[in-house]
């Protein structure tokens, strides 16, 4: 809501109780005094300025709004401030739930009930023998501040859900990058190594051919092996192994990073745990050296620990120095910028963090960062446990004030004769054990849905033992309220289509339809048991027939309400999905053309001329052999500037409108991509998946692993290949939303083209069978064919 929002409501609440009080008064004749229109007046203002700053100070605003109307209450006539007291303090208290942390909510509520049940007993003492004003005002209080939770933790999931899309989209724009400077490393260390070797041992044998013309065969042998390896490694270039780790994990950086400054002589302790690769990788990369890079100009052999913790909301980043030792001078002090503290909050920021610097209470230098975590969640500031207790002790005194005048003023006795309970005490009885009900509604469905039943029936038990004569449809309203919560609850989790990481399965199905039933003609017992004990003149089969058809159309209401609810989370997860699905397939598919194209330019280039200089070293030409490892190694430095350009290789193969679509060998990328992401990935590929596999297989293969990691879901997902003579088996685990219809269709397209199955085991497990005897076969008959024709072209050589 915006501020006009803000302004205009408490203007409703206003004129919603000058119509109440005192215009109901005044359409009856009656002219309410001046004093009360004053004291009216003195409530309305600061109740009214309250809600309009509710927003910014929840709990002061809460904890006003019910001072002024409890001092409004007792010169002012009843019901003169219904609707504020009411209405006024329900906004509030769904503000505070809102824009507060759950602790302070139930705080807030809790002490609001005790609060005004003492209030209660110090007016009128214990001799009201209703009090289903008391229990109303608490069912108002747990449900205003139940809608406010609902409300934050769904704006806490939206905004949840936008960080992550932002992430996704920030790593699409990386990721090519990433695969390019990875290729870049590769090619330059095997320029550096490989060929270089390759010519300066060949160079030495021609220079020393006369005097030590062993020196030959050794550089030739020398060349033939180093060819093969040339080869082989520039095909994992090209194409690693999805179980490969070819590039140091961020862990490992940064303890390289600590590494490197402990032989500096900076006494270094580290604590780091395992970190995804992405910005919030980087960003603590980058912070943890500027920190220690401060410390190494500024505290010189400062003892520092460095502390990185990844959990699942946040990311904790801690550089830590002690003071400098005595006499320690600081060489690099005036070596810096000054833009070192600008730089890590530059860092932390661009990641979703925040950073905060300061000294410690020895002197020391502290860096402390709160990045996003696994679930790419807003970081939240942790809170001491001396505010807790000062929040609890501010509550306990509130709760204690009404006691005060108990203290003064001696309360009238009340005659009691201590046999009758009241009618409020055991409503709220039954309140409270309905609420205990609903908190064990996901762990045990079936227990949870009998007892609500069970509890229903004791209402009208509960006003006839109580003499109760208020509205004789109330308690059953109340009864049926904690039913229809139950049921609208799991009919959302239903339509949802998904359970959270952490519940419990849903309700089995077959028993839904019972339990409803069940609902229906228990609470139409209820109430039709409550009217005919108090009496009436409308026939009985009206009353039944009433009774059961409003019970009918307020739990079809719930179930209804709840599944349309569901529908649209639903809706809103599958939009997350399929643009973090979209996001996803075009980084890894521009990341794949990127190593495609290096590729292209591999092969025409250096792995055509690397294979000339195995075959002219086999040959026993050395000249021929230097010469052509001098081209080779020409070849890959002219692809590697090309590379640093950033200008695209073979483009007339791969341009924008024929990109390659990825196979298996691009698993890694697809992992990559989703780990950035805040979604841990894991790939595993057995020695026994071949290394060619027919295309269509392969195709088909990563669509499939790429449509399964496409469901979204928070918790660490596991895909591993196997294979055997015939089949090659995809089996994916920590995939829950795989089963789901939609997801099932479009892999069983996948399969079904290639003769294949789809199964699911446990749950949240895919398990997928591609055929691959019959066009391994022709594979297997190719390349023999392919060695044929090699022998014959030896032979005629």
């Amino acid at each position: 809501m915006n501020r006009t929002d803000d302004r205009l409501l408490p203007v409703l609440l206003i004129c919603a109780q000058a119509l109440v009080w005192p215009g109901a008064e005044l359409t009856r004749g009656a002219v309410p005094s001046a004093p009360d229109l004053l004291v009216a007046v003195l409530v309305a203002g600061p109740v009214t300025a309250a809600l309009a700053l509710r927003r910014s100070r929840p709990v002061a605003t809460l904890i006003l709004i019910a001072a002024a109307c409890a001092l409004g209450a007792g010169p002012l006539p009843t019901g003169a401030l219904a609707v504020l007291g009411t209405a006024g303090v329900a906004l509030a208290l769904f503000t505070v739930a809102t824009e507060r942390d759950t602790f302070t909510a139930v705080l807030c509520v809790l002490a609001l009930a005790v609060w005004q049940l003492l209030q209660g007993i110090s007016l009128h003492g214990l001799s009201d023998r209703n009090g289903l004003d008391l229990v109303l005002t608490a069912v108002l209080y747990a449900v205003a501040c139940g809608a406010g939770l609902l409300v934050r933790r769904t704006r806490r999931a939206r905004r949840t859900a936008e960080r992550q899309l932002k992430r996704a989209e920030a790593e699409r724009h990386r990721l090519p990058a990433t695969e390019r400077r990875r290729m870049e490393r590769e090619l330059h260390d095997v320029s550096a190594h490989h060929l270089t070797a390759v010519v300066v041992t060949a160079g030495a044998a021609l220079g020393l051919r006369d005097r030590r013309p062993e020196l030959e065969g050794e550089a030739l042998r020398f060349a033939v092996e180093t060819g093969r390896e040339v080869t082989r490694a520039l095909g994992a270039v090209r194409a690693p192994a999805p179980s490969r780790d070819e590039l140091p994990s961020p862990q490992e950086r940064l303890r390289g990073l600590v590494e490197g400054f402990r032989r500096l002589g900076q006494p270094v302790d580290c604590d780091i745990d395992p970190l995804p690769d992405g910005a919030v990788a980087d960003a603590a990369y980058g912070i943890v050296r500027e920190a220690l890079t401060n410390v190494a100009r500024h505290a010189p052999g400062a003892h520092t620990t460095v502390l990185c913790r990844y959990g699942d909301t946040r990311t904790d980043v801690v550089v830590t120095s002690a003071a400098p030792p005595a006499g320690a001078a600081a060489h690099g002090a005036g070596l810096g910028g000054g833009r070192g503290q600008g730089f890590l909050r530059s860092r932390a920021r661009e990641a979703g963090g925040t950073l905060h610097t300061g000294p410690t209470p020895d002197g020391g230098w502290e860096v402390r960062a709160v990045l996003p975590g696994r679930t790419a969640a807003p970081p939240e500031r942790s809170v001491p446990r001396t505010y807790r207790l000062a929040q609890v002790t501010a509550a306990v005194g509130l709760v204690l004030q009404p006691l005060l005048p108990v203290l003064v003023i001696r309360p009238e006795t009340t005659s009691n004769d201590g046999t009758q309970v009241s009618a409020g005490v055991l409503f709220a009885l039954l309140a409270a054990a309905q609420a205990v009900a609903l908190l064990w509604l996901r762990r045990t469905p079936r227990v949870s849905y009998g007892v609500l039943i069970g509890l229903a029936l004791l209402w009208p038990v509960a006003m006839a033992t109580g003499e109760y004569t208020g509205p004789v449809v109330l308690p059953p309203a109340l009864s049926m309220l904690a039913t229809c919560t139950a049921l609208a609850a799991d009919a959302a989790r239903t339509a949802a289509g998904s359970t959270p990481a952490g519940d419990r399965p849903r309700m089995p199905r077959p028993f839904l339809p019972v339990a409803v039933i069940a609902a229906v003609v228990v609470h139409a017992a209820a109430v039709i048991g409550a009217v005919l004990d108090r009496g009436t003149t409308v026939p009985v089969w009206a009353v039944v027939v009433s009774a059961a058809a409003g019970v009918s159309l307020v739990v079809g209401a719930a179930r209804w309400g709840g599944a349309l609810r569901g529908r649209r989370d639903r809706v809103d997860r599958g939009r997350q999905e399929e643009r973090l699905a979209t996001w996803t397939e075009e980084a890894v598919r521009d990341a794949w053309a990127e190593r495609r194209r290096i590729a292209a330019g591999l092969e025409t280039t250096v792995l055509a001329r690397t294979a000339d200089m195995v075959e002219q070293a086999q040959a026993g030409r050395l000249d021929a052999t230097a010469e052509r490892a001098r081209e080779a190694l020409a070849a890959m430095r002219a692809l590697l500037d090309t590379v640093r350009d950033g200008e695209g290789v073979g483009e007339g193969e791969t341009g924008p409108e024929l990109r390659p679509q990825p196979t298996l060998q691009a698993l890694d990328l697809l992992a990559h991509q989703c780990r950035a992401t805040g979604r841990s990935v894991e790939i595993r590929l057995t020695g026994r998946v071949p290394e060619r596999l027919p295309t269509e297989v392969d195709l088909a293969a990563y669509h499939a692993a790429e449509t399964v990691l496409a469901t979204g879901g928070e918790q660490p997902a596991v895909l591993e290949l196997d294979a055997d003579d015939d089949t090659l088996t995809l089996t994916a685990t920590g995939v829950p939303d795989a089963a789901g219809p939609a997801v099932r269709e479009r892999l069983a397209a996948r399969v079904a083209v290639l003769g294949g199955t789809l199964t699911t085991g446990p749950p949240g497990t895919v398990v997928l069978r591609l055929p691959l005897t019959p066009v391994q076969q022709e594979a297997d008959q190719a390349d023999q064919a392919e060695q044929v024709d090699h022998a014959d072209e030896v032979r005629e050589r």
